[in-house]
């Protein structure tokens, strides 16, 4: 018995970690024996080696040739897919209340301004109607990550980098869409209020939509106008149409609002974007307002309480003798995000810098 534990003793055990290269794991060899320290020349290249393995076989970890998937690559995708597929009547359905729905067309770089809106709109408690029509794949799945269903993609989804720049034709494309966007929301039965992003809430705009008209809208002219000027459609400028802005629209599902879409849709068709000309949606509404007057019920809404910014922020003599009027401020009549922002902040009207948590969608990074 002496022997044999005397036996167990001298004899090696073979160590898990010896060289994994080793032609026999029961070699005689006394360094194939000894324990591998991790400072020592075979441990560095055991780890390396570890690296080398993790390297390549971590990156396939959210395919489905690797056994054991990314969970949260494979949660991703299935959401992006979900979001893909939603429609705008689905998303129009989820947003409604009490028949409303207010909408939005935004691309990525302009999220920091749906942020800024949507805090405004909140503080009137509004936000729930919200229905952001994304024009890229990037704001569809941003904005669902944060606020799931309150974004809505219709395809073909436009390049974001191009849709931005007034005067492009990338601009145009992203414009020229709206009155499209508008008329489905309303063959679908909702009223649709619709806004441009570089706008900020200062009271509830709903008190102002009086009557049961057909469609209801500004003026972006800086002309200024008594407090209790017309609601009719004001008299053509020098062009031969009116200028009334296509950033602020209130819609209700009419024959009239439907006929008032179709006819703006006509117009865009008719001046297409070219580099002579570069157009925009806006001459287009103008011209579908005078040619479709006649039949369609029209209100135009008190300049007070929806001045155009060349009027807002460039007559403060004006601004002081109407304060407490104002219900939607437009930041208008000045190109340029950096401009805006800084314009914004100037008016203490940048709500995000410090405000950002009341938004939905909270602070973006």
């Amino acid at each position: 018995m002496a022997q044999q534990q005397q036996f167990l003793h001298q004899r090696p055990i073979q160590n898990p970690f010896s060289n994994p290269f080793s032609s026999s794991p029961l070699s005689n060899s006394s360094a194939s024996n000894r324990p591998i320290s991790l400072l020592s020349r075979n441990g560095l290249l055991l780890l390396l080696a570890l690296l080398v393995i993790l390297g390549v076989f971590l990156p396939w970890a959210g395919s489905p040739l690797f056994p054991f998937p990314n969970r949260s690559s494979s949660s991703s995708s299935s959401s992006h897919s979900k979001w893909r597929e939603y429609s705008l009547a689905q998303a129009a359905k989820f947003a409604a209340k009490n028949g409303t729905v207010i909408v939005c067309a935004v691309s990525y770089p302009y999220l920091p301004f749906l942020n800024n809106w949507l805090i405004s709109v909140s503080r009137q408690k509004h936000q729930d109607k919200v229905l952001v029509i994304a024009e890229d794949y990037a704001t569809l799945y941003k904005v669902n990550e944060k606020w799931p269903g309150h974004a809505v993609l219709i395809p073909p989804a436009l390049d974001s980098q191009t849709a931005h720049k007034f005067g492009s034709q990338g601009f145009f494309n992203f414009t020229s869409r709206r009155p499209q966007h508008l008329l489905h929301i309303l063959e679908l039965g909702y009223n649709v209020m619709y806004n441009d992003v570089d706008m900020v809430w200062l009271q509830d705009p709903f008190q102002y939509l009086e009557g049961s008209h057909d469609a209801y809208f500004m003026d972006d002219m800086t002309a200024i106008k008594p407090l209790d000027h017309s609601h009719d459609l004001p008299p053509p400028g020098k062009k031969g149409r009116t200028y009334i802005c296509s950033c602020m629209i209130f819609l209700r599902p009419t024959n009239g609002a439907k006929l008032l879409m179709k006819k703006w849709i006509e117009e865009l068709q008719d001046q297409p974007w070219s580099k002579a000309k570069k157009a925009n949606d806006q001459p287009a509404f103008n011209w579908a307002l005078n040619k479709t007057a006649h039949q369609v019920d029209l209100y135009l809404l008190s300049q007070a309480a929806f001045p155009t910014g060349g009027l807002y922020f460039k007559n403060q003599t004006w601004v002081k003798e109407t304060k407490g009027k104002h219900v939607i401020i437009h930041n208008n009549y000045i190109l340029g995000f950096d401009k805006k922002i800084k314009r914004f902040r100037d008016f203490g009207l940048w709500l995000v810098d410090d405000h950002a948590l009341e938004s939905p969608l909270g602070k973006l990074q």
